[in-house]
């Protein structure tokens, strides 16, 4: 397994998408059924087969990712070429930018001395998603990206 299996939610949402995943295979639903039934394991190389596919498809269309901490904010611009990023540190320990208070006072002061800036950029690895999933895996959401672009527009 490449990624990671989804969430029983996440099959749940996705089921019409996995029965059609089940139907390229000729696999169906009573077949389904005996298959988690006697033989679990191949059940699951199935999910997990179907849960990269999703990670995949997901992973290719992802633009920004965010990783929001009590005084660390990470603003990921994924593009062709490299990930960019916007890291914002807030030097007073009474801010937690996760509440939507700590959050005000950041957008009030984020000019201050109590706010350091860092942008970077790197090359992705040869494999590009797995650069993505690995950010995902350390706390960062998928997001459309108005955080990174308001920080874009600050900083011009």
């Amino acid at each position: 397994m490449k990624y990671a299996r989804l969430t029983q939610q996440q099959l749940e949402e996705l089921h019409p998408e996995f029965i059609n995943f089940l139907a390229t295979q000729s696999i169906t639903a009573e077949e389904w059924a005996t298959i988690k039934e006697e033989k679990p394991t191949v059940a699951e190389e199935e999910i997990d087969v179907f849960s990269d596919l999703i990670w995949e498809g997901v992973l290719s269309k992802v633009e920004y990712l965010e990783n929001i901490s009590e005084m660390h904010m990470h603003l990921f611009h994924l593009t062709d070429k490299e990930m960019k990023l916007f890291s914002v540190k807030i030097l007073n320990p009474e801010i937690d930018l996760r509440t939507e208070e700590g959050f005000g006072w950041f957008k009030r002061n984020f000019q201050s001395d109590f706010v350091e800036y860092l942008t970077a950029s790197k090359a992705y690895s040869e494999d590009k998603n797995k650069d993505k999933f690995d950010l995902i895996q350390q706390g960062a959401v998928i997001t459309k990206g108005d955080l990174y672009q308001w920080f874009e527009q600050i900083m011009e």
